[in-house]
Order: structure tokens, then sequence, then C-alpha cells
């Protein structure tokens, strides 16, 4: 009998010819829910408590509760032959290391793993996007001194994951609503590759009050170089001549952020 009843049509019986078929991604037409054979022991999530199913757990206690795994499993939506989404889910996470890791791999190393194709890499990389672009319109709603966190939030998922140093400003109004947010400089960043006169140009083409500073470190260690300091001070007293404050300069490494300002470097 086929899992999907009388359709009235033949369709697939089993997990294994849905794998063939859809090229290892389990996913049954007209249902959310994932089917598979009852091999070694491996159950359908549908078989799962209801109260422990991811998608139900979110509904009724909210995304917070969701362990990483679940929630992975629901951006994922199908397992493979004998591994649930959640078990995929796992295992994109013990291979990675983490969720951070697991957003910053490559679509190469990403597609390595049975399931995972293009169009998954793209999902992710569409849902990151969204969500830069959420905290980029509440920062630009309110006052940035008063939504650290959400300072911290959109710094680190625009600069966390980048294998090469990246230079950001953020030109706030007076209200220190963000105005626009540019990234101005790539590679090294020094004295002599950051162009105080650059930045100085655009706060005043974007009429800005005041400015945050932001840079990433690709090696993992968030704590500011001397490099880091001089360039400060160097941007600080350029932008005073035209009246443009900085209140602050984030040195952003994966899964941390450090504020000069709270550091009492600025």
């Amino acid at each position: 009998m086929s899992i999907l009843g009388n359709a009235g049509y033949n369709m697939p019986h089993t997990a294994v010819e849905w794998e063939r078929i859809s090229g290892g991604s389990v996913n049954v037409p007209g249902s959310t829910e994932l089917w598979y054979e009852n091999r070694g022991g491996v159950m359908a999530i549908t078989d799962w408590p209801e109260g422990e199913r991811p998608r139900e757990k979110l509904l009724r206690r909210g995304a917070a509760s969701l362990s990483d795994a679940e929630l992975l499993a629901i951006f994922l939506r199908t397992g493979v032959t004998g591994k649930s989404a959640v078990d995929l889910a796992r295992e994109l996470l013990t291979r990675f290391g983490n969720l951070s890791q697991l957003v910053a791999a490559s679509e190469p190393d990403f597609c390595q793993t049975k399931g995972m194709g293009q169009a998954k890499y793209v999902q992710l990389q569409a849902v990151l996007e969204m969500s830069r672009r959420a905290l980029r319109e509440e920062l630009q709603r309110g006052d940035a001194l008063n939504s650290p966190r959400a300072v911290r939030d959109y710094l680190q998922l625009l600069l966390g994951t980048r294998q090469q140093e990246v230079f950001v400003v953020l030109f706030l109004d007076t209200q220190h609503r963000v105005i626009a947010s540019e990234e101005m400089f790539h590679g090294t960043l020094t004295q002599t590759s950051v162009y105080p006169r650059e930045v100085v140009k655009h706060a005043l083409a974007h009429n800005a009050a005041a400015v945050i500073l932001a840079h990433n470190h690709p090696s993992g260690v968030a704590e500011p170089s001397q490099s880091d300091r001089l360039l400060t001070d160097a941007l600080k007293q350029a932008l005073a001549l035209v009246d443009v404050r900085v209140l602050d300069h984030f040195v952003v490494a994966l899964g941390k952020t450090l504020s000069f300002a709270e550091k009492g470097l600025i």
C-alpha cells in the first residue's frame, strides 16, 4: 500500500524509492512530515511524542526552547534514508563544530554532507541575509546606543564568518539611528590601508552626526591590536574636524565581539 494512501496514481512505496528518485532527500509530496523505513531503530519524526517534535515544540514553547539541532532540523525539513532531520542536523553540527562554523562553511564544504545540496546552501544564505536586514532595520528605527545587543548581533552576522578582514562604518544621525552601513575597506587593515579621508567623505555625504566603526579578526581573537588603536585615534581626529563623533569601535571574531567603549579605549 502506498504511504500516501489511495491517491489515485502510482507512487513510490518506501523511503528508499523516494531517495532514489529525489537524489537523497526524503520529502513526500503532499506532506510536510518525514517517512522512513523503520530499519535499525530509525523512527520518523511523526512517531515521536507530539511534545518533542521540533515544530510542535517551537509552537508551544517558543524558538528559544529548541536545541541547535532541533532548530536546524526545522530548517532542513527532511532527512535522508536512515536519518531523521534531527539526526542529520546533529551530524552537521558535529562535522562543523557549532552553528557559527556551519553558517560560515563554503558551498563545497556544506554540500559534502549527504542530503545537502546547492539549494539548501542558497536557502541558508538567504535566511542569514534576512536576519542581517531585519537587525539593520531595527537599528535604523531606534537609538543604536540604547540597542547594544542589536548592534553586536548585526555586526556578528555581518562580519563574524568572513574569511578576510573587512572594515565597516555605521553612519548615525543626531538621534543615533543608523542612516547607512557600509563596507569600506577589505584586506589587511592598517593605518595605510584605511583612508580617513574616505570615511570623512562618506560621513559628509550621509550628513552623519556620529559613526560606529567595526572590523573583524578572522583569526578568531577579538582583541584590539596596537594597529587597531592607532587607526581608531586617526579616524577620531579626522572626523572631529567635521564635527562627527566616533561612538565606538567593535572588533568582531566568530562568536565574540569586543567594544572599545566598554573597555575604555575610546
